[in-house]
């Protein structure tokens, strides 16, 4: 493509510090260098990761930064070294590494990596090297990715090839949460056929989640949520029973232990607060990106959707341009939509 090897001037929206409005800039986006690929986003959508970061965890070590994790695009170009890539394919950037050659990669029980991000600067939610410039400073990538710009670079160990048909706007959801849920509940918690679950939360990861157990086989599904108005989404992926905490005057473990004789087979906290996990006796683990290893497991998640096998356009509530990224924020913040798909690149 005539823009290889030359640095790319774009649009990107930038959180230059915690609890600020992101603003569109345009930046720099270098080359790819040895072993990484550039890739131009045409769709990301908004998690709770970004929010958290944002606005909850309020550590300046990761701004300024652009955030997004979930996206899809097609491949730029792609530097030396890199040869199971090429320009024009359809890919989705990872938050996670599988580098194929580590001990956690070459082991069928985790889904870890020694060269993840996580294990060395999960302070700054990115690694420090990044091919982002804006007024002259460096823009870290946050999650290495950075999917709010319609450029990114990003290193091969963290890139999914995927189906030539895939549609971007929708299989970017693939990235990060629709993945995690459902692999929580298919990989790390192993649901069984006939088994009773709760799933608490009922964000785009516990409806996720929701699926996941359906799909497994569970006979009787709780969706357990404060907000009343998610139940009839759940419905859509498989929840049977459905529960909200604030209308019992006991604690809603009591609840369902009295309405499944004893207890349920599988939870699944989905909400982040564990004062809702029922672990008393029980195994409790938890999960990244639902255990899967990513750069094996998402293009076949794509392939399950585009089957049939999967649901991931129930997830969308809204769809909005880039330019309206904060607007897409404050919906997500007061929980009013489960997945926003942004469109970065016109």
């Amino acid at each position: 493509m005539a823009t290889a090897g030359k640095v790319i001037k774009c649009r990107a929206a930038i959180a230059w510090e915690p609890n600020a409005p992101l603003v569109i800039e345009e930046i720099e986006v270098a080359p790819p260098q040895e072993g990484e690929i550039r890739i131009k986003i045409v769709a990301s959508s908004l998690c709770h990761t970004e929010l958290y970061h944002l606005f909850e965890a309020k550590d300046k070590q990761g701004f300024p930064t652009v955030l997004g994790h979930e996206g899809a695009g097609v491949v730029e170009s792609v530097g030396p070294g890199v040869t199971d890539f090429k320009p024009g394919d359809k890919v989705i950037p990872l938050s996670v590494s599988q580098c194929g050659e580590c001990r956690f990669c070459k082991c069928p029980k985790t889904n870890q990596c020694d060269r993840n991000w996580i294990n060395k600067y999960v302070d700054f939610m990115s690694y420090p090297t990044t091919r982002f410039t804006c007024r002259g400073q460096p823009i870290l990538q946050f999650t290495s990715t950075g999917t709010f710009s319609e450029y990114i670079v990003m290193n091969q160990i963290s890139v999914a090839k995927i189906h030539d048909d895939a549609p971007l706007d929708r299989v970017c959801l693939l990235g990060c949460g629709v993945a995690t849920g459902y692999g929580a509940a298919v990989n790390t918690a192993g649901v069984t056929p006939g088994s009773v679950c709760a799933v608490f939360g009922l964000g785009a990861v516990g409806l996720a989640a929701v699926m996941g157990c359906k799909n497994a086989g569970a006979s009787r599904i709780f969706a357990v949520d404060i907000n009343e108005q998610k139940f009839e989404k759940a419905k859509v992926f498989g929840a049977t029973d459905f529960l909200n905490p604030k209308a019992y005057n006991k604690p809603i473990s009591e609840v369902l232990a009295e309405m499944t004789n004893g207890g349920v087979d599988f939870s699944l906290e989905c909400v982040g607060n564990p004062e809702v996990m029922l672990i008393s006796g029980k195994t409790w683990k938890g999960t990244l990106l639902g255990g899967f290893k990513v750069k094996d497991s998402i293009p076949k998640l794509v392939q399950d959707y585009m089957a049939g096998k999967i649901k991931v356009d129930e997830f969308i509530t809204h769809k909005m341009d880039l330019e309206e990224i904060n607007d897409a924020i404050n919906l997500m913040k007061t929980g009013q939509c489960i997945r926003c798909i942004l469109n970065i690149s016109k």
